[in-house]
């Protein structure tokens, strides 16, 4: 059969999926392989899940799509409310997109808007973001995304500003995680004073930064630093949480963890686990009623946002979520997964850092562990691990980059959060076998 697919990388050989059950994929020879990526972030609740298909099956027999501008539907209004009800603070009200690029794309016109609703007119428009880091692929969240993915746009991105990301392993200011100044933080007040406060509307950043830099946890008090800073100044906080949103990192929301209420939460992945695409903007109250009170109307849209089909198959999801304890499921199974990681793979002469929150976590190959030298980008060293790790039944999401933007190889662990002991088990023992044959092969 010929194959007439477009895919990112056109001299690929990919393997072909046949169906998925629970945390595992199998390929069309039955080899099965446990999903320990959810193919990136996405697949929460596992494949296959009954009550996600039958809510599927359900809408599609009542009505599929009807357009936002002239309907709303009980799907909907019902998975805003349940939203509203999991988000922190007064974030109540859901803005409807399909994934999480358009969801960070509608979130920096929203902080856009917001202050022309709220001042009549403002010279707020820039958005600050962080380097090693990803916001999506259309123009205006590749403008705020730090990492090499948006190279070879340049020219048509928007020029916003971006300071450090809070890597503790690389840290850009040589700290230590005992003597940390938070300098990272306050980098966000410097970058102000450069720019103009005055000009920009928001500040954007993952909790746990993702697939730019595998699982990056800032120290703590990172993110009171940045919204003490933010409110100061009269600016926006949007916490990205398109990968780490629905209890990926322990907590319904990452933010959470880090006690701080974020002005907008941009959603995608976990909502719908996989089943639709489906993405948001959960917004404050008080940015709501600004619109409301102002014009009335977000000059924004996409044809899919709000459709019936994917806010049924989302309420099922998160029913899933509720009635299974997956949110802390993913805190104690990421814990244990975190511990036996570091236990039976930090001897690996390769395997430089090891970090993460919830099932969301990070492995970052080094040349070598004294210097964290990071390999030469020619080798594809990540690439190379992936392919290993599939060889012995394990799908991981890998990165490069991370070290200086060209340099650093890593990869991300996101299993379903339906997994169990036994099952990081079975993932630990492949993964050890899988490098002991992929350190030969790095050493020769």
């Amino acid at each position: 059969m010929s194959d007439n697919v477009f895919y990112r990388s056109v001299r690929k050989k990919y393997h072909v999926v046949e169906r998925g059950d629970g945390i595992y994929l199998y390929d069309q020879a039955g080899k099965r392989y446990i999903d320990a990526c959810s193919g990136s972030a996405v697949s929460n609740i596992g494949h296959g899940n009954p009550k996600v298909i039958a809510a599927l099956t359900a809408q599609a027999q009542k009505v599929a799509f009807t357009h936002l501008s002239r309907w709303t539907s009980e799907p909907l209004q019902k998975l805003a409310d349940m939203v509203a009800e999991m988000a922190p603070g007064s974030l109540n009200k859901l803005y409807l997109v399909s994934g999480g690029s358009e969801a960070t794309e509608s979130a920096l016109k929203m902080a856009r808007q917001y202050y022309l609703e709220r001042d009549g007119a403002s010279n707020k428009y820039k958005v600050i973001s962080r380097w090693k880091t990803f916001h999506g692929n259309t123009i205006g969240a590749l403008s705020m995304t730090g990492d090499n993915r948006r190279k070879k746009y340049t020219p048509l991105l928007l020029d916003f500003p971006k300071i450090s990301p809070p890597y503790c392993y690389r840290c850009a200011y040589g700290n230590e995680p005992s003597s940390c100044g938070m300098d990272c933080a306050w980098e966000l007040e410097r970058v102000l004073n450069l720019v103009g406060a005055e000009s920009v509307a928001a500040f954007i950043a993952e909790p746990v930064i993702g697939a730019a830099s595998g699982a990056v946890v800032p120290p703590d008090g990172y993110f009171k630093v940045i919204r003490e800073i933010c409110d100061r100044h009269d600016i926006l906080f949007i916490a990205d949480e398109v990968m780490t949103g629905f209890g990926r990192t322990g907590s319904m929301f990452a933010m959470e963890q880090f006690g701080v209420v974020p002005d907008l939460i941009t959603v995608a992945k976990g909502m719908s686990a996989g089943y639709v695409p489906l993405g948001g903007v959960v917004v404050k109250d008080e940015i709501y009623e600004t619109f409301k009170k102002g014009s009335g109307v977000f000059v924004h849209g996409h044809t899919y946002g709000g459709n019936p089909l994917a806010a049924a198959v989302a309420v099922a999801v998160l029913e899933v979520l509720q009635e299974e304890n997956l949110v802390e499921n993913s805190r104690v199974m990421g814990q244990y997964l975190l511990e036996q990681l570091g236990e039976k793979l930090s001897g690996s002469p390769f395997i430089g850092d090891i970090r993460g929150r919830g099932l969301m976590q990070g492995v970052e190959l080094v040349r070598d562990k004294a210097t964290k030298a990071p390999f030469d980008p020619k080798l594809n060293v990540a690439e190379k691990a992936t392919n290993v790790l599939m060889e012995h039944g394990v799908v991981v999401y890998p990165g490069t980059g991370a070290a200086d933007g060209v340099a650093g190889d890593h990869f991300l662990l996101a299993p379903p959060l339906i997994i169990t002991r036994e099952q990081v088990d079975d993932l630990v023992q492949r993964m050890v076998s899988a490098f002991g044959e992929l350190d030969q092969s790095l050493a020769n």
